[in-house]
């Protein structure tokens, strides 16, 4: 325990993104003083990410667009995307105080608007708000919930991270909560008991101007070109390091309540990803360069304990343009993987299981004919600039399904059932195999063929984005820390991907951000008495 310290609040949090924004917040509006630190300059996945939050049981905006829904609806669906990551009495509780986490974002000046979307999409275009973001319409969901749109996007042109997170920094500097950015946590300080009280971390400190002008420009590119082009940004990695290891000076911050740490995942970790989920090794990492396991790592070493850090959510999406989901997803022996309305992560979580994580989406030329003419009035730019790859060099063309066999690798005879099977259920009407709706069934066989690569690996063109879902234990009622025995680390408590939480079993867009809220003032309030 240090003789003195340098600055002291009730509250330390660690990590400046969704849920440690929400964790501030909570515990300010409670009378806590609150000291946030950031390695960079806030906004961490959730300023790059698309903005949704998964949102449901009657908000307004579902209202607005002339939807109802219910939180037992809204429970039944998450039971089977959740499992078992937590109890049923915290998924319960999480539905339940859905409405109020979405009214309470936009209390904050998250704007949020109930334009629905026309069609399944993995995000909508700028002309609307409200979707369906998950697998909501598709079997088995379908069969125990009433589909519901349930995908809130903060209303913003292009990806509304940004505009999310930026309602989120406007509220945190309205009130009296420090914010030290540029400030690395590298440790935590337990008294004699083993109770957390403060924290260990370097600060670039502020005399040091170029250093920090520097580190925010650097920090600023490496995150926008990791999202695009990983080896691009990782040549920032080292002097981003360097710069933090020579202009750093030691801080040690006293919590007179506790810390939280609501530092992200571990998705930029490849030693921690090829220890708990090497299979993912060839996706796309989505976040910063912060989500690097140090949160989950400083609950490790004051005994915390971890779980389901083998799951990770990769996604592979192929819609917009909608016409792709006509399509079959087949593995390396030509056998049809899902029903390719499935959200993406779902879709993902399919591919990862084949061999090699390798799976190819097989259409005809009246599909790319369709596809090509939707590419304008459905996609966004990124979604254009994907469309666009795929239709012109991520594919393989072939004037039999034999010869397109042949050329991607796949199993001749075994891509030849899938598709004499897919194409005899299509002239009837349905899809026996895996119930995709029979108006997107139709039988693939005008000829030339195509066949899109959707394996797992990480393509310049079409990445396969993924963020890790695993972390710390919690205590599900407060947010603390919890050790391998269950009981819990005095003064530590979790939030976010930093912790394990709903989402930490399968993902859907939205139910992130909405974790992070949840939990994020989950850990504020718990930890401000």
């Amino acid at each position: 325990m240090p003789e003195s310290w340098d600055a002291e609040a009730d509250v330390v949090i660690v990590g400046f993104g969704g849920a440690g924004a929400c964790a501030a917040i909570e515990a300010a509006d409670r009378g806590a003083d609150v000291l946030v630190v950031d390695r960079f300059d806030g906004g961490g996945a959730t300023a790059i990410s698309g903005g949704v939050v998964y949102a449901g049981g009657g908000t307004v905006y579902q209202k607005e667009a002339g939807f109802e829904d219910s939180v037992q609806a809204m429970l039944d669906y998450l039971r089977l995307e959740a499992g078992d990551a937590v109890t049923d009495a915290t998924l319960e509780r999480f539905c339940a105080d859905s409405v109020r986490n979405l009214e309470w974002l936009a209390e904050q000046g998250v704007p949020f608007e109930g334009s629905m979307a026309p069609r399944k999409t993995s995000y909508p275009t700028n002309d609307y708000y409200l979707y369906y973001s998950g697998s909501e319409s598709v079997p088995p969901f379908r069969d125990v919930a009433p589909p519901a749109p349930r995908g809130h996007r903060a209303k913003g042109r292009g990806t509304s991270g940004k505009v999310l997170f930026a309602a989120l920094r406007q509220a945190v500097r309205r009130r009296e909560i420090r914010v030290w950015p540029q400030t690395s946590a590298t440790g935590l300080i337990t008294d004699d008991d083993g109770r957390v009280i403060g924290l260990e971390c370097r600060e670039i400190p502020r005399k040091a101007v170029v250093a920090r002008l520097a580190h925010r420009w650097m920090s600023r590119w490496n995150r926008k070109l990791n999202i695009y082009y990983r080896p691009a940004g990782k040549l920032m990695d080292g002097p981003i390091r360097r710069l933090e290891a020579k202009h750093g000076i030691t801080r040690r911050l006293r919590a007179r309540r506790g810390v939280i740490l609501a530092a992200g995942g571990f998705v930029f970790n490849r030693k921690m990803l090829a220890e708990y989920a090497p299979e993912y090794r060839g996706g796309s990492s989505l976040g910063t360069i912060a989500d690097d396991g140090s949160g989950i790592r400083l609950g490790e070493s004051v005994g915390g304990a971890t779980a389901r850090m083998h799951r990770v959510s990769a996604w592979r999406f192929f819609n917009p343009p909608f016409a792709l989901v006509e399509g079959v997803l087949v593995n390396r022996e030509g056998g049809r993987l899902c029903n390719e309305l499935c959200y993406g992560a779902r879709i993902g979580d399919h591919i990862v299981r084949q061999s090699g994580a390798e799976a190819h989406l097989i259409v005809d030329q009246r599909i790319v004919d369709e596809a090509k003419a939707q590419v304008p009035d459905q996609t966004l730019w990124f979604q254009r600039w994907q469309a666009a790859y795929l239709f012109r060099l991520g594919h393989v063309k072939a004037d039999t399904i034999e010869e397109l066999a042949e050329r991607t690798g796949i199993d001749r005879e075994g891509l030849r059932r899938a598709i004499d099977t897919y194409n005899a259920d299509a002239r009837a009407g349905r899809d026996d195999a895996m119930g995709k709706d029979a108006e997107h069934v139709h039988p693939i066989d005008r000829g030339p063929y195509y066949a899109f690569d959707c394996s797992l690996r990480a393509k310049r063109g079409y990445p396969c984005p993924m963020i890790t879902l695993g972390g710390l234990t919690v205590d599900e009622e407060s947010g603390a820390v919890t050790r391998a025995d269950g009981s819990a680390v005095p003064g530590l408590y979790a939030a976010g991907r930093t912790a394990v939480g709903v989402c930490s079993e399968s993902y859907v867009s939205g139910l992130s951000i909405a974790d992070c809220v949840f939990s994020g003032r989950r850990a504020g309030a718990s930890v401000s008495g």
